[in-house]
């Protein structure tokens, strides 16, 4: 998964860009043609309030944005009040990423859940979900077969309608960086799915095509990647991307731990010598004793 740091700050600005373009539709004005400037790619339009009543409920309750749980109540009170709305959507996807940024898995789920109720081919909710499964599925479950058929098939179609589902207020120039990284983040879980049932060389092509659909690689894909190579014996390649994942990572972290305990294992394996421990920079005074 990528740090929910690095979803937020690319996709805070949607549901401020979402609230401005959510204004009571006029029944005399015609629908931005496509292309027109401030019309959503891919020809989806922004939601529309259809009554001044319904948009001031919908500001009332996105002013609860830095509360995830506030905002969800607030959003079941709206959806309630207004059945039909086209807001609805927004406000659980604002809910859902307050709740990823809080790093609450089951509430993510949850919330996820009331996304795809109103909108099943939201790709970041098919995302979520399928990731909250897949981390959350153990090898002693009973129905493991099923979470992960269920994970794998929301992962693939995330993929799928990433390119034709953005969700208004996504700007031109954050398309592809929006696109480009829910595709990681879904190719990284068809990995770690194709990993936990010991498919390595699947598990090795998904990996790959997560580092290379987002340009900021997360340190744990390119370890997962380092661990499938191990699998199928492929131990300098193993060795490559493991020495990768200890660069990218902070030897306090529990990435950066198993990262150094892979390179090490690899290293002994292929005859390789250990990289030197990092020495201060010669204007750093030593510490005392």
């Amino acid at each position: 998964m990528k740090p929910a740091a690095i979803i937020v700050v690319l996709l805070a600005v949607i549901i401020f860009a979402g609230a401005q373009s959510s204004t009571p539709a006029n029944k005399n004005q015609n629908p931005a043609p496509q292309g027109a400037a401030g019309a959503p790619p891919q020809g989806k339009r922004p939601p529309q309030a259809k009554t001044q009543a319904e948009f001031d409920a919908y500001k009332a309750a996105v002013a609860n944005q830095s509360d995830p749980a506030a905002l969800e109540k607030a959003t079941d009170d709206f959806a309630a009040k207004f059945p039909n709305s086209e807001l609805t959507p927004l406000l659980y996807r604002a809910t859902m990423r307050g709740y990823q940024n809080a790093n609450n898995a089951d509430k993510l789920a949850e919330v996820s859940g009331k996304v795809l109720k109103a909108d099943p081919d939201d790709p970041e909710a098919l995302v979520n979900t399928a990731e909250v499964i897949t981390e959350h599925t153990h090898d002693t479950d009973l129905d493991k077969d099923q979470r992960y058929d269920e994970a794998r098939k929301n992962a693939q179609r995330a993929i799928q309608t990433v390119e034709t589902d953005i969700p208004a207020g996504v700007g031109p120039d954050q398309v592809e960086a929006y696109k480009g990284l829910l595709k990681s983040n879904a190719y990284s879980i068809l990995g770690t799915i194709d990993f936990s049932q010991e498919k390595y060389a699947d598990a090795e092509s998904n990996f790959r095509k997560s580092i290379d659909a987002f340009p900021q690689a997360d340190p744990v894909v390119v370890l997962r990647l380092a661990l499938s190579l191990d699998k199928q014996n492929r131990y300098p390649e193993a060795l490559k991307e493991a020495n990768r994942a200890v660069d990218m990572t902070q030897e306090s972290t529990a990435a950066g731990k198993l990262a150094r305990q892979e390179r090490d294992r690899l290293a002994q394996l292929t005859g390789a010598a250990k990289p030197p421990a990092a020495t201060p920079p010669a204007s750093t005074p030593a510490p005392k004793n």
